[in-house]
């Protein structure tokens, strides 16, 4: 678990974490423990993005700009890797044309003009929610949201969604969990975010329970279009995962 945490960590991350220090090549098997142990990063994660919150918030800034600060240096710790993700697989779900032609667009490189309202939205929805739950000091709901999206890379690569291609990261992650490391991961999600909602402790694991649900059905999917998971596929589970949470634990507030 240590070893598959720390290569998590420097796939997932810019944090200068050797993932081995001798050893075989990166293979499946390495990255079936490095997405077992991506909901940890995901903590971790969570846990800088509300430490970002607090400060942005005692140097008296606007809720909605400390949201967009937050929302930026997770960006930037992750690579923009998700957020790329996002936009891409957006790109070609709006494509016409077989999966080979998707996958072609997703590869090219730029942004369209789905993938420019996809981020747009996506990223909108996250900052302003982040700054609404730290303004009203949900510090849990911000880091399970964070964790979120990383258990939503976990059920991305269940073991009933195939590779889209023989070649690049989603050949080394995709069909690597297992049903019984997916539903470990949700349980502990949605447990967990009973802490999320403090007066009404039954929305938490609600909006969370429904998250994950919706990050199934938009994997599913992809994978139909695209005939298999990509990378990008990863990236925008995590990223649609993490502002539907948000989102959710306003609701009703």
């Amino acid at each position: 678990m240590l070893g598959g945490l720390r290569l998590a960590l420097s796939w997932l991350t810019v944090l200068p974490v050797p993932h081995r220090d001798d050893g075989p090549a990166i293979d499946r098997t390495s990255g079936r423990r490095a997405i077992t142990s991506t909901p940890l990063v995901g903590l971790l994660l969570g846990a800088a993005a509300a430490a970002v919150l607090w400060i942005a918030l005692r140097a008296s800034l606007d809720p909605a700009l400390a949201g967009l600060i937050a929302v930026a240096a997770l960006a930037l710790v992750t690579r923009g890797m998700h957020v790329d993700g996002l936009a891409d697989t957006v790109d070609g779900l709006g494509c016409y044309g077989a999966p080979d032609r998707a996958l072609e667009v997703m590869r090219s490189g730029g942004v369209g003009p789905f993938g420019a309202a996809a981020l747009l939205i996506c990223l909108g929805g996250q900052a302003l929610s982040f700054g609404a739950l730290a303004s009203g000091g949900q510090w849990a709901a911000i880091v399970t949201a964070v964790a979120a999206g990383r258990v939503a890379a976990v059920l991305t690569c269940r073991t009933t969604l195939p590779a889209a291609a023989p070649t690049g990261f989603g050949a080394l992650v995709a069909g690597t969990q297992r049903a019984s490391v997916c539903a470990a991961w949700s349980t502990v999600l949605v447990a967990g975010a009973v802490f999320a909602v403090p007066d009404r402790w039954w929305q938490g694991p609600v909006v969370a329970a429904a998250a994950l649900a919706l990050a199934l059905g938009l994997t599913r999917h992809c994978a139909r279009r695209f005939g298999g998971v990509t990378g990008d596929v990863l990236g925008a589970a995590i990223e649609v995962s993490v502002a539907v949470t948000a989102v959710g634990f306003l609701v009703g507030g």
